[in-house]
């Protein structure tokens, strides 16, 4: 079966319009609550996070709505990062975890995405499972068992806890200065506090939310601001979150932006001569670049490439007994602390390895030269197929032997928004931009048509 509400990353869309609607959000607790309480017996627990965006306030009671019809306790964390509810479904033994947001999209998107009583995304076959109760419908409980909800006020302090543990005991950041930018996201209030019990200076950007400024001109997405702050106020290094803080971008002390294929190149370099990468290989997506696999090649550590989507990079990981995984957007998951991607916590590792070896951070922050890589979007109203347009078969052909042993093509339909993506990589700048344009205008004459 193929899911007809869940994208990459759970369900997603613009707030009050379908699927992002309360009744759809209602309609979704109940049969996500049904689904985890098969058995009647005993007390159920659902923990609910959220980022910053106004339309949270309606999901969070539409959700708890439903969930509690069906029989389900609710534990309401209020803003958090997406990771703090990963970490809290398992420290409150709770069935369920939920988190409230469209991560790096703007603030008029939002989404919801589950995870399991492990702490885990959940697989594609139980998205299916429920997008069939969410279409059945699920008779409510019986008014004597209809659930409670409850307020955890301390979410983002176990978190922080855990966030710092990842760290040897006797590290501190004594002497740092760090930009934060925290996206006006769920990290806003973590993030700075956290650098700061660990001794570093902080300079936070983006901790103002309104309900509409998440991911405006600010986090991981637009790290301009932060990186004009890194520049003008000497610090030594800046972290750039995005609007639910699950993935990071490295700002060096001249400004200059690393991506998450740096980063983990960084540390599977490191953990590799540390005897701790498991399995000997990095877990990265097809959009990782080629040059990262490159270098890793070069330092005799494999790469394993998954779907976009960091919750496909965990599912290797778990199936692989790899620890450590991510995306170039800034996706970094390390198994060994987390069960998802952790903006924070791999800011944290970057400022260990600085700390470490007392290099600046543009020595850390440049492991390999990429090779040269263009993606261009594509936007197509909803219905449209246009990835299946005989013309757009055709130019991605022509294209795939243009390139032929000199780089390679990557087409595909976003599972977050409705973009097609054409990303090529080429050492010959020219050729690059001829192939993914002749893509990317068969594509907007599809769209067009």
């Amino acid at each position: 079966m193929v899911r007809k509400l869940f994208g990459t990353d759970g369900v997603r869309g613009t707030a009050n319009t379908h699927p992002m609607t309360a009744e759809m959000a209602l309609r979704i607790g109940a049969a996500v609550g049904r689904y985890f309480r098969r058995d009647a017996s005993g007390v159920h627990r659902v923990v609910i996070g959220k980022d910053t965006r106004l339309s949270g306030y309606m999901f969070e009671n539409a959700l708890t709505a439903g969930l509690t019809s069906t029989g389900m306790n609710v534990l309401l964390l209020g803003p958090v990062p997406t990771p703090c509810v990963g970490l809290m479904t398992r420290s409150m033994r709770a069935d369920l975890g939920v988190m409230i947001s469209a991560s790096h999209n703007p603030a008029e998107d939002n989404g919801i995405k589950f995870f399991g009583p492990d702490g885990f995304k959940l697989s594609d076959q139980a998205e299916i499972e429920i997008e069939a109760l969410i279409d059945a419908g699920v008779e409510p409980a019986q008014a004597a068992h209809i659930g409670r909800a409850k307020r955890i006020d301390d979410a983002r302090f176990r978190y922080g806890e855990r966030v710092k543990s990842s760290l040897p005991r006797d590290l501190r950041l004594d002497g740092l200065k760090v930009v934060v930018d925290c996206a006006n996201g769920g990290g806003y209030k973590a993030a700075p506090d956290i650098l700061w019990e660990l001794g570093a200076e902080v300079i936070p950007v983006g901790v103002a939310p309104d309900g509409f400024n998440i991911n405006k001109g600010c986090g991981s997405t637009q790290p301009q601001i932060a990186a004009e702050t890194v520049v003008s106020h000497g610090a030594d290094v800046g972290i750039c979150l995005d609007g639910d803080a699950d993935r990071v971008m490295v700002i060096d002390e001249t400004g200059t932006v690393a991506d998450g294929d740096q980063l983990m190149a960084l540390l599977a370099r490191r953990w590799s001569e540390d005897g701790l990468l498991a399995g000997g290989a990095l877990v990265a997506t097809v959009m990782s670049n080629l040059g990262l696999e490159r270098y890793l090649s070069g330092h005799g550590i494999g790469l394993e490439r998954t779907a976009v989507g960091d919750r496909y990079v965990v599912e290797r990981m778990r199936a692989g007994g790899f620890n450590l995984g991510g995306e170039q957007s800034g996706h970094i998951v390390m198994t060994d602390y987390a069960t998802t991607g952790d903006g924070l916590m791999a800011g944290l590792h970057f400022l260990a390895e600085i700390v470490r070896s007392g290099q600046p951070a543009s020595a850390l922050a440049r492991q390999f030269d990429p090779v040269p890589q263009l993606l261009k979007n594509v936007r197509f109203a909803a219905g449209q197929t246009p990835l299946d347009h005989s013309g757009v078969q055709a130019a991605i052909s022509d294209a795939e032997t243009a390139l032929t042993g000199k780089g390679r093509l990557l087409i595909r339909k976003s599972g977050t928004e409705p973009l097609i993506r054409v990303m090529a990589e080429c050492e010959d700048a020219g050729l690059l931009e001829r192939t993914v344009d002749s893509v990317v205008d068969a594509v907007a004459d599809a769209v067009s048509a």
